[in-house]
């Protein structure tokens, strides 16, 4: 450029790099970090106020998460999947049955029973329409309940092996398991198990193959007229509580148990 007179002006511009003080992109930086630290903060805060089986679905979620096959999703999605080792439905539902109004089952003839009476009861029904298959359908008592369980065999399986469908054996014994409970108003708890055989890819485990098995069980219930209010919870336990202890990799200790509730009476 030039002034009025001709002389040639020359301005020299200094370029900062990065634009200074003045730039932007530290700024970008600096929101990225708070909002990271508020979300950490904000997951501290949520596990001191959730209980102990939430932290432990939470922290299995983040464990087995691949954000390139699971972004988007939610563990609350696999809340039934992560239940605390060595505990069992009985001792969760148990605590929710105190002061209610005692219900009982009755037999055919309209007498109330106990858990025993009914245990003999189911095993008549079984020997009578399950006798070639009896030996993969356990039937024990615990405190207040009945439990029922159907268990793999050899070439007999009660879902195919990495699969939630039902076989037909499995339908078969749900059903005749349905006639004998549907007409009753006792709590209902399902338990999936798998063996200790692990999937290659860490995506898809044991936890949410023996939740997915006991979900189907009771999608079978519903279907064979089960009021789904009656059941109050759906766990899975993947190995952890295998039927056969010296031998995990058991197809026996592949199964679906059916817990029966009795509320305590005022005898008891």
């Amino acid at each position: 450029m030039s002034d009025q007179q001709g002389n040639i002006i020359i301005k020299k511009v200094k370029k900062v790099s990065g634009e200074g003080h003045h730039g932007g992109s530290w700024k970008v930086a600096y929101a990225d970090f708070v909002t990271a630290m508020m979300a950490f903060f904000l997951l501290l805060w949520l596990v001191t106020m959730v209980s102990p089986e939430k932290r432990v679905q939470v922290a299995a979620y983040f464990k087995y998460f691949s954000i390139f096959e699971q972004s988007g999703s939610s563990f609350l999605s696999h809340q039934s999947a992560i239940l605390p080792e060595q505990s069992q439905s009985e001792e969760r539902i148990e605590p929710e049955l105190e002061g209610t109004k005692p219900t009982s089952i009755s037999n055919q003839s309209g007498q109330e029973t106990s858990p025993e009476k009914f245990t003999s009861m189911i095993k008549k029904a079984i020997e009578s329409k399950l006798s070639d298959i009896k030996d993969q359908i356990l039937v024990d008592t615990f405190k207040n309940g009945v439990r029922i369980q159907l268990v793999d065999k050899e070439g007999k399986p009660m879902f195919d092996l990495g699969s939630t469908e039902p076989t037909p054996l499995a339908v078969r014994i749900l059903k005749v398991i349905a006639d004998n409970i549907k007409n009753t108003k006792n709590p209902i708890a399902i338990e999936g198990h798998t063996d200790s055989l692990a999937y290659k890819t860490s995506n898809y485990s044991n936890w949410d193959l023996s939740t997915g098995r006991a979900l189907a069980a009771r999608k079978l219930f519903k279907q064979f007229g089960i009021d789904s209010s009656r059941i109050k919870e759906i766990s899975g336990f993947a190995d952890t509580v295998p039927l056969i202890p010296s031998n995990p990799k058991d197809p026996r200790n592949r199964r679906i148990s059916v817990l029966l509730f009795f509320p305590k009476t005022g005898k008891q």
